[in-house]
């Protein structure tokens, strides 16, 4: 009988095609992610890597092998993690992808009332403007926009991802507020590069009643961050176009003024995404009750609406 480990070893190294990468989510050396996989082999008789000085790369029955183990191995995990905590208290380690601006404001202070009641699970939170591959990567879960739901990923809604126009109070000092979308091309325009496209992005921003116009702002200064448009509107050099979750502080503050306050793009949603249901660890599981009963307690949802002025 195989144990557990020399079959996580081999399915993590399968999903990285590293023992380096394997080894690093599964917390051990790649000596010995590699000394597991080569007892498996032994034990079964039969090669299950073709390795390379750069990357591993499954054959033929090492590929059916993983395919045969792999949700099985998932439900295995799931079942261990359920039952050895005392009491089902849920523990281990919650690895967890936010966007940083939205991360840091909105989700970041919600961890002192999750640790307390759950003292037992660890934080690993990365903080990354990407879509990440959940099952690939090793995360528990993930909050973004727009992650392709492959098989076994659920999409929970946190909040509607609307695209709002904000400037500093000294950059509009002087200055006549536009009356539509079209206005914002007389301004300095605070734009971003897209890192997947390299182009720059642009909006459609709608209005109570439905209309629709485009919002063309000038390329006076260029970013390839969302953070760092907010950050250059608070300099006072010109209008961005950012989501409500990253403005909403600063509008709260008063260091930040909406344009045009009902007229907004919209982005889709930011959900938080994790594994399938049926199989869900109890610290994931606590997460995200947690983090959606957090959202509808102060009506983020809600607060975020763009449409709403």
């Amino acid at each position: 009988m195989e144990t557990l480990a020399n079959l996580e070893a081999f399915v993590r190294s399968a999903e990285s095609g590293s023992f380096s990468e394997a080894a690093r989510r599964l917390s051990l050396t790649p000596a010995a992610v590699s000394r597991n996989v080569a007892m498996l082999e032994r034990n079964l008789g039969v090669r299950l890597f073709h390795r390379s000085t750069r990357k591993l790369t499954l054959t033929e029955a090492g590929e059916g092998f993983r395919q045969a183990v792999g949700g099985n191995l998932d439900g295995l995990q799931a079942a261990i993690a359920g039952v050895s905590a005392d009491g089902g208290e849920p523990v281990g380690t919650l690895k967890v992808s936010l966007p940083p601006t939205f991360g840091l404001s909105h989700v970041l202070p919600l961890l002192p009332g999750f640790l307390a009641r759950h003292p037992r699970v660890r934080p690993e939170w990365h903080f990354e403007n990407r879509q990440v591959d959940l099952v690939a990567e090793g995360y528990d879960a993930a909050i973004g926009g727009g992650f392709a739901l492959s098989p076994g990923i659920v999409a929970r809604t946190l909040a509607p991802a609307h695209i709002i126009a904000v400037a500093s109070p000294a950059y509009m000092r002087g200055r006549v507020p536009p009356s539509d979308p079209a206005g914002l091309q007389g301004f300095d325009g605070i734009v971003m590069r897209s890192l997947q496209t390299g182009r720059i992005r642009h909006w459609t921003m709608r209005d109570a009643t439905g209309r629709e116009e485009s919002a063309l702002l000038r390329e006076s200064v260029v970013v390839n961050d969302p953070s760092a448009m907010r950050e250059t509107a608070l300099l006072g050099l010109g209008v961005a176009l950012v989501a409500v979750p990253d403005a909403y502080p600063d509008l709260e503050r008063g260091n930040l003024v909406r344009l045009l306050p009902r007229w907004y793009a919209d982005a889709g949603a930011i959900s938080l995404y994790f594994a399938s249901r049926a199989n869900l660890p109890p610290k994931t599981r606590v997460f995200v009750g947690w983090v959606v009963e957090a959202f509808k307690t102060e009506r983020l949802a809600e607060r975020f609406a763009g449409s709403l002025g």
